[in-house]
This record gives structure tokens, sequence and C-alpha cells, in this order.
């Protein structure tokens, strides 16, 4: 019987970030479970952050979009033109050559290619960002109204491509309804990538928080909030986990008198392990496209505390019941529930239960069925069988 051929399209594996998590997460289990022919093709770098099964094949174009960034810009613009030339060539000709049933961009570069390759295989595009803040881009010097008029155009291009897809996947209702101008719209959430055996029993004076440093995150403002949880209850400690450059957090640390209590810490292989350490979870974020690190805690039996930012908290938490919403970036009401959880242990450890009890809906085996009846329906559909 011949296998199913899916071909994922993205930049390179080698980084620990949630994209690249959840790829590999699924793949593995499609070819596992489902007994998918997984192919992943990429631009940049060699090695995968994450484990993959043996029978995926990584397809490297050699494309290096990366040397760009050490260029001035004219010369960037110029050789940006090249490489997508590059790029449209070299991912056709791989294309022909598989012939996957489907293809599948992760909505980088490959976004503006994908459309136009000639192996007549099902275009999907799969985003791992909300609408609104897809396209942010760091402007600088950059003069508002320039800033703007571009990432207008750049949307206007975005929506183009994304209208000629068979479908398109977004990880919330929320988003979707964001996206107004498509008709292809699917909603598939991101699987768990642990559900653990072992859980938090919510006694340790410990809170948690875990994502990148960078501005997204938040994490100035969880710092701040701390700043107020401290004062009250200078015996409990907040600790960071990420990469990224910390030195803007670790002043702001110092600033606020908190560096015995508030702890920024190094990247771990064994996040469970941290979790279960813990007893509350905060996500700080000022957006998120799903907020899988809130998943995860809460699969760990912590209760959340979350600022109810676009995108995936509302779906994700109960709210007053499994875990909080708070207002977004409202250092204040983060900071009351965070204390609230703290004065208030038994019911810590009964929205933590909940908490756990909620995502496991969230379970890789629920949401690869779901990858898998799409690509079952579309594959039919292609074949002339429409239920």
């Amino acid at each position: 019987m011949k296998k199913n051929k899916i071909a994922y399209l993205i930049p390179s594996l080698n980084f620990f970030s949630g994209m690249e998590r959840v790829l590999t997460l699924k793949a593995n289990y499609l070819v596992e479970h489902y007994g998918y022919d997984i192919h992943i093709i990429i631009t940049e770098g060699n090695e995968s952050s994450f484990k993959l099964h043996k029978d995926i094949k990584i397809h490297q174009l050699n494309v290096n979009f990366d040397e760009l960034s050490e260029m001035p810009l004219y010369k960037k613009l110029i050789f940006y033109k090249i490489k997508m030339r590059q790029l449209q060539k070299r991912l056709n000709e791989c294309l022909c050559q598989l012939k996957p049933d489907i293809t599948i961009s992760m909505l980088r570069r490959d976004i503006n290619c994908i459309n136009y390759t000639k192996d007549g295989s099902i275009k999907l595009g799969e985003i791992h960002f909300n609408k609104n803040n897809y396209r942010d881009f760091d402007r600088k010097k950059m003069p508002i109204f320039l800033y703007k008029k571009i990432r207008k155009l750049w949307m206007l291009s975005l929506i183009k491509e994304l209208k000629k897809l068979d479908r398109f996947i977004v990880l919330s209702h929320e988003d979707k309804a964001e996206w107004h101008e498509l008709k292809n719209l699917e909603v598939i959430y991101n699987p768990l990538s642990f559900f653990p055996d072992q859980t938090s029993t919510c006694e340790n004076k410990q809170v948690i928080a875990v994502g990148r440093f960078v501005p997204q995150k938040g994490f100035d403002l969880l710092i701040k909030a701390w700043a107020i949880v401290h004062k009250q209850h200078p015996e409990w400690k907040l600790r960071i986990y990420g990469y990224g450059e910390k030195e803007p957090y670790l002043n702001l640390i110092n600033d606020c008198n908190i560096g015995e209590s508030c702890i920024l810490e190094k990247t771990v292989e064994n996040i469970i392990e941290k979790y279960c350490e813990s007893s509350i979870f905060v996500l700080s974020s000022r957006y998120e496209g799903f907020g899988l690190v809130l998943v995860e805690a809460m699969a760990c039996g912590i209760p959340p505390v979350s600022f109810e930012c676009p995108c995936g908290p509302k779906e994700i938490i109960k709210n007053g019941i499994d875990g909080f919403l708070v207002e977004k970036e409202n250092i204040n009401q983060l900071a009351e529930k965070i204390i609230f959880l703290i004065e208030n242990e038994e019911l810590r450890k009964q929205m933590g239960a909940k908490a756990r009890k909620n995502v496991a809906r969230f379970k890789i085996d629920n949401i690869a069925e779901e990858w898998h009846c799409l690509f079952s329906q579309l594959i039919k559909e292609k074949n002339g069988y429409k239920e």
C-alpha cells in the first residue's frame, strides 16, 4: 500500500523554539502511528535541535539566507532577490522529484514560492504566530508612517498567497476571526510535547516562567509585578527559564531590589522537572501564537496566571477554575492573582489538578488525529471522492 507523502517547508531545524519543536513532534508521530512518508525541506543549517524519527528525510536546498544578515542594506536587497530566485528554482526541482501528496509551508520565505511549483501537490500553510503580530519587524529609526506602509504592503502580499492555498491552518479560533479575508481556514491547536506522570505538589514556594528573553514575552512586566509580590511574600522565589539577552532584565531586577527572589535561569533540557518544582506558572506575554509553555505547565499540574493577550490563553485557561486570566499588561492585576494563589494553598492545589485535566485535550494523539483527518479529506477530494 502506497504511503501518503508529506513535505514540510521550514528554514531550518536548529533552533530551540516552539515551531521547530512542534513540527518535529508532529512529524515523528505521523510517521510512527499513521505511516506517513515525511520529508522536511530546509534552506539553512544541517542539524536538528530535536530528535527526528529515522525514517524522516531532510532535504537541504542550501540557499543560505542567513548570509544576508552581515551585508549592508543595498547589498542585502540585491542578494535577497537572487536568493529568492534560487529558492524558487531549487524548491520546484525538489518537489517535482519528491512528488508529495501534500506540501506544507510553515509560512516563512517559501510562502512566496509554494503556489508556483509544478509538482501538483496539495498546498497548505501553517502559522505559529497570530495575524496582528506575524509581520512585525524591528523598525529601529524608521519613521512610523514608513513602517506602517511597509507592513501593510507586506501583509497584502501574504494574503494574496494565502488565498491560493488549499487550506490555511491557524492555532486558535481567536486568530481565525482576524483572517477575515480568507475562506480556506482551519483551526488545529498545537500539541503537548509531554504529559508526564510526575506532577507538582504545588507546595514549594516557587513561581516559574519560561520563554525567550525578548519584549514579546513581557518579562519586564513580570519583574515589575514580582516586585509587588516580593513585598508581601519575600520567602517566595520567581525563576525565569530561557535564552537571549538578559542584561536589561538583570538591570531591572537590580533597580527593583529583588535580586534574591527573582532569578534568571538558562534553558534546561528537562523543563518538566522545573515545572514540577514550582507551584504557580506565569505567562506575561504581550502576544502569543498559542502559548505552548502555558499548556506544558498546566500538564504538570500547575495553576497558571496569564495576561489575556492575543492569542491562545483565552482558549486554554478556564478563568477562575483552573487558572486566572488578567487584563493584558496590567501589572497590578498580575501581582494580585499571584499573591492570591500564594495565600490559598488548598485552592492552588485544586486548580492545578483541574489544569492538568483540562489540557489533556492537547495530547499529541488528539492533535495528530485532527491533522490525519484533514490530510485524508484533502487527498480524497483531490482524487474525486468528495463526501
